[in-house]
Formats: C-alpha cells, structure tokens, sequence
C-alpha cells in the first residue's frame, strides 16, 4: 500500500506539469489586456507600459512560463493583479468557505441519497423506488443556478426565512448547500440504487436469507459493505467536483470562496490567481482520486495494489 502510494504520488509532478503549460496558454488566450485593467480606463498609454513592465508583461511567452514554473516550484505563486496581495493570502482567506460549504453540501447528499438509493433497491419497480427515482432524475435535471434562484424567492424574499448572502452563521449555509448538494444526492441515489440491485442478486445474499438472517441485517452487513466500492468512487468524483466547481452557486450567492474568487479573477484577467486556483483544483481531482482508491482497501480487504 505504501509503495502505491508513493509511485501515485510521483504521478502527480507529470501531470502538474501538463494542467500548468495548459492553463498558462488558456488563460493567456484570454481577450482584454490586463495591464490596461490594472492601470484603469483613463490612464495613458506610457502608463499602461509601465504597468505592463511591472507585471512581467512585456516578457516572451516562454520567459513569462518559465518565470512562472520556477516560482511555483520555490512556492512562490506571484501576487494578484487586481489586489497586489500575495495569491497564496487570497486563496488561503477564501478556502475555508469553499470547505466548509462544500463539507456540508456532500454530508446531507450522501446521508439522503445512499437512504433513497437503499429503499429504491430495496422496493424496487414499487411505489418507493418510483418516487426516490423521480427525485433523482429532477435533482440532476434541474440547474443549479435556476434551483439556488427558486429556494432565494421562496425561503428568502416571500417567507423570510433564512438569509442569501455572507457566510457569518450556519444559517447562511442551508440554501446554498441546498443549492450545491442537490445533484449530487440525485447521482448519489441513482448509483447506490444499481450498486445494490446487482449485490442482492448475488449468491450470498440468497444464502443469507435461506439462513434465515431478517432482511434488514441482510441489507446492511451483506450488501453494504459490497455495494459501497462504486458508490466510494462517485463520492470521492463528486466531492472534487463540489470542490472545484461551486463557481455558479457561489456567484448566486454572493458566496466568499474560491468559486468567487475565480470569477473575479475572470473578469480582471487577473493571470496569477486564475493559473494558481486552477493547479489547485487539479491537485484536489488527483488527491480525491488517490484517497479513494486507498478507501477500496479499506472497504474490501481482498483488493490488492501491484
């Protein structure tokens, strides 16, 4: 297992390596000049070049990446254009929550979506498994930005419920969890719904009931723990995506995260921050990848790693 992870862990520099030649071609492909946005709309064209000179602008394409792979290397991720505070401040004021939104959305997801897909296998084709399904399929049909919109008129704006900007109080994160959770309990559904349908059709589990074993134990020791190793995989999938791509629902809410942060970003070509929150969300894909694949040896003791 160690040696596993280890030769995953080397993986990660090939890969790094690739996302940072991408993004630092993407985002210079971007239109709009940054040096004009940070010198501002009236400023003059001698100070626009200085501006430019200031930020490395004026460098080659390959000096500009060059410059910018061996600071990352040293831990140097620049700083922003728009704020001139160092990137790795900004990021690190705004990850906490991302975190922590995303922490909550993926708790209530899972609990609700493995519950609807166990009674979907369970009752399956009955009256259960028809409502849980129809669930699903409206949780991953309906958009995010349209849902987070619809829980803001009703919850917010007509009942007065709860709040729709900031994030000082737990209250502040019911709707945009809500918002972010609610496709990835529908997938969560479905996925634990099949995972199971295949797993009580097993041998062990006709064994088990010919024992005897009442069916509630039957679903929860002997298909469980067989069930989870799909399941796992789209949890660990889905949380990077939470992760990484809260950007709409952050927007909706005025949200102070990294989904945020990038948009701002976006719109100030602010180059420094938007190569660094993109690596950084790369490096979350790759981790999660790696913790669930560690996970599967946990779950299920024959599983090997050559």
């Amino acid at each position: 297992m160690t040696s596993y992870i280890l030769k995953r862990l080397l993986g990660l520099l090939p890969t790094l390596l690739i996302v940072a030649v991408l993004v630092f071609l993407f985002v210079h492909m971007l239109p709009g000049d940054p040096a004009r946005l940070a010198a501002g709309v009236d400023a003059s064209p001698e100070t626009v070049e200085l501006v430019r000179q200031d930020l490395g602008l004026d460098k080659s394409m390959p000096q500009q990446f060059l410059n910018f792979f061996v600071n990352i290397v040293q831990g140097d991720f620049g700083h922003s254009l728009r704020s001139k505070r160092p990137v790795s401040t900004e990021i690190a004021e705004r990850f906490m929550p991302t975190l922590l939104l995303t922490l909550t959305s993926m708790a209530w997801a899972v609990v609700f979506g493995m519950i609807i897909g166990i009674v979907s296998a369970v009752y399956r084709n009955q009256w259960p498994d028809r409502i849980g399904m129809t669930l699903a399929v409206s949780g991953i049909s309906f958009p995010a930005f349209a849902l987070g919109m619809l829980l803001m008129q009703v919850f917010s704006v007509q009942l007065g419920w709860l709040p729709t900007v900031g994030a000082d109080s737990w209250r502040h994160y019911i709707l945009p969890s809500l918002t972010l959770g609610a496709a990835v309990a529908a997938v969560m559904a479905r996925f634990t719904r099949s995972s199971f349908i295949e797993v009580i059709q097993e041998d062990f589990v006709r064994t088990a009931r010919a024992k005897g074993v009442s069916e509630k134990w039957v679903v929860l020791k002997h298909c469980l723990r067989n069930a989870l190793i799909p399941v796992v995989t789209m949890m660990g999938l889905q949380f990077g995506f939470l992760l990484g791509g809260s950007i709409v629902v952050e927007a909706v809410f005025n949200w102070p995260g990294l989904g945020r942060l990038l948009v701002d970003a976006i719109e100030m070509r602010d180059y420094p921050v938007i190569q660094t929150l993109v690596l950084l969300f790369s490096l979350e894909f790759i981790l999660i990848n790696l913790v669930v694949d560690v996970l599967y040896g946990f779950i299920n003791p024959t599983i090997r790693y050559k």
